[in-house]
């Protein structure tokens, strides 16, 4: 099984020795999990927008760097609105702003924070191009 290196806070390593024994223990069942579950949640999450509010998402998210404090429904929302405002992407997308922001609300933290994630993932990918944006929406 490929190895991968993880920085994880004092907190996590506690919590993973407590409830699996070791650090490796609870990172080998953890790790797996997180993934899994998080493109079940992603690809159930996309499921209920439309391709073009999917990638007014996805452009809202350029060159930004997303920390585990700006990782919440309140901050996708001003990333997308304020990209729909400024930059008008939810017309370059063809996506209506109202649409997709009451999509957009009816979310929760964890889910926004899942697609903020994905959208994030785009832009770092070794197949980021503009071309590439309309597979990736259809991916996974």
């Amino acid at each position: 099984m490929p190895q991968v290196a993880a920085r994880i806070s004092q907190e996590q390593e506690k919590w993973l020795k407590d409830y699996f024994r070791t650090k490796s223990a609870g990172a080998e069942f953890i790790l797996p999990w997180a993934v899994d579950t998080f493109f079940r949640a992603i690809n159930n999450i996309r499921s209920n927008f439309t391709p073009g509010e999917l990638k007014t998402i996805v452009d809202a998210h350029r060159e930004t760097k997303l920390t585990p404090d700006n990782t919440r429904l309140s901050y996708l929302l001003l990333r997308v609105l304020d990209a729909c405002d400024v930059n008008l992407v939810h017309t370059k997308h063809g996506a209506s702003k109202t649409s997709l922001e009451a999509k957009l609300k009816r979310l929760d933290d964890t889910q926004a924070t899942a697609i903020m994630v994905w959208a994030s993932a785009f832009w770092v990918s070794r197949n980021c191009s503009a071309e590439s944006l309309d597979e990736y929406i259809k991916s996974y």
